[in-house]
């Protein structure tokens, strides 16, 4: 196990009902900038739980962040905030409204000449940022619960992380009701992104985590059982809850403790959203069999662990059950609806092209080994065809 350092200061207030406790929650003296996304908030009850919580508060609104969010709405939200002279950021949405308000948290405090240098820099530049919390609405990324986001820009098509640990949210407001209004593509890719969280954290190099590989296998397990309740579209309470708290747990920092993380899953997938406008997680479930299957000399341990203990794969080699995990996992993304391929997008290696030539122009070299250079990249992306 490697050496480590965690700490999350995020408090979260999770269950029914937990919207009103808003008030509480933020300081009296704030002035308060919500941020949301397209609207969906004021068709599902959700804005209005807000507002009544925070009648009697100052509040100034900014709408419209869009899925995959970009650099150019945000800051239009920065240049607001400023002149509204906010000093705390309401985030109520999914993980595209909590990466793109922490990414206007801190810009409005940014001194320097251009606020693209926070995510250029990967967050390194973040000084400071105004005090922010958040109101999750849609389980996926685990935004609400750590300190990092994803910017695109559309001028440049570059979508890239940054985090600092000025960007975690002071709080966090869970209540699974609120996925109710949820439809089914939204439930798949939150499900997906989930699933492929853990993974860049567990299929990896064995470094004898036992305990951080049993909590992982935990939240593969319960996404396993759970999936088809959440994606029936009833309104299960219990289901919806625990996969919003798989969703938290999957990127709050605890499986990375003493490990060796991945990531290129994620670095690719980037790419392809910034080039051919796919939703985070359709990018993800096209990468990551992919991947695996690449890698699968360098991630066999791992991965036959995963068929053992999540799939219930107890014979075969070693290899065998490598395969078997890659096999299952394709099949468990398929049964919640979401495709696996570029082709099913429409996009050939031709296009796919543009992602191997942006790796190559930066010198980007991925994954837990460092192996995964612009060929690899190509290679990867063939065998997701």
């Amino acid at each position: 196990m490697q050496n480590f350092t965690f700490c999350n200061p995020v408090k979260i207030v999770f269950g029914k009902g937990t919207i009103a406790n808003l008030n509480e929650l933020i300081d009296p003296k704030a002035k308060i900038l919500l941020t949301y996304g397209g609207g969906s908030i004021k068709k599902n009850g959700v804005y209005r739980q807000v507002r009544a919580a925070l009648k009697k508060r100052k509040v100034v609104e900014f709408g419209g962040i869009e899925p995959n969010p970009t650099y150019e709405t945000c800051m239009k939200a920065v240049r607001l905030g400023r002149k509204e002279k906010i000093n705390f950021l309401l985030a109520v949405g999914g993980g595209s409204v909590l990466d793109g308000s922490k990414f206007i948290a801190a810009a409005i405090s940014y001194k320097g000449k251009d606020p693209w240098e926070i995510v250029k820099s990967y967050g390194q530049v973040v000084k400071s940022a105004i005090s922010m919390g958040t109101v999750l609405t849609l389980p996926a990324t685990g935004s609400e619960m750590n300190a990092f986001g994803v910017i695109s820009r559309l001028s440049t098509t570059e979508k890239l992380a940054f985090g600092s640990p000025h960007t975690y949210p002071k709080f966090s407001i869970l209540d699974p009701q609120t996925t109710y209004s949820l439809d089914k593509k939204q439930l798949r890719n939150g499900i997906v992104d989930t699933f492929v969280h853990v993974a860049e954290q567990y299929a990896t190099v064995d470094l004898n985590t036992a305990l951080q590989d049993k909590y992982a296998e935990a939240v593969f397990k319960t996404l396993v059982e759970i999936a088809p309740a959440v994606m029936s579209g009833k309104k299960d309470y219990d289901a919806r809850a625990n996969f919003m708290w798989c969703a938290t747990q999957a990127l709050c920092g605890l499986l990375s403790c003493g490990v060796k993380g991945d990531w290129s899953t994620h670095g690719i997938g980037h790419e392809i959203t910034a080039f051919f406008g796919l939703a985070h997680a359709e990018t993800l479930a096209i990468v990551l069999p992919a991947m695996w299957k690449y890698e699968i000399k360098n991630k066999g341990a791992k991965l036959a662990k995963l068929a053992e203990n999540v799939y219930g794969v107890k014979k075969g080699s070693t290899k065998q059950k490598a395969a078997a995990a890659i096999e299952h996992t394709v099949k468990f993304f398929h049964s919640v609806g979401m495709p696996t391929s570029l082709k099913a997008y429409g996009i050939t290696l031709k296009d796919a092209e543009k992602v191997v030539n942006r790796f190559a122009d930066r010198g980007s070299i991925l994954g837990e080994n460092k192996d995964i250079d612009p060929k690899a990249v190509r290679k990867i992306l063939r065998l997701g065809l």
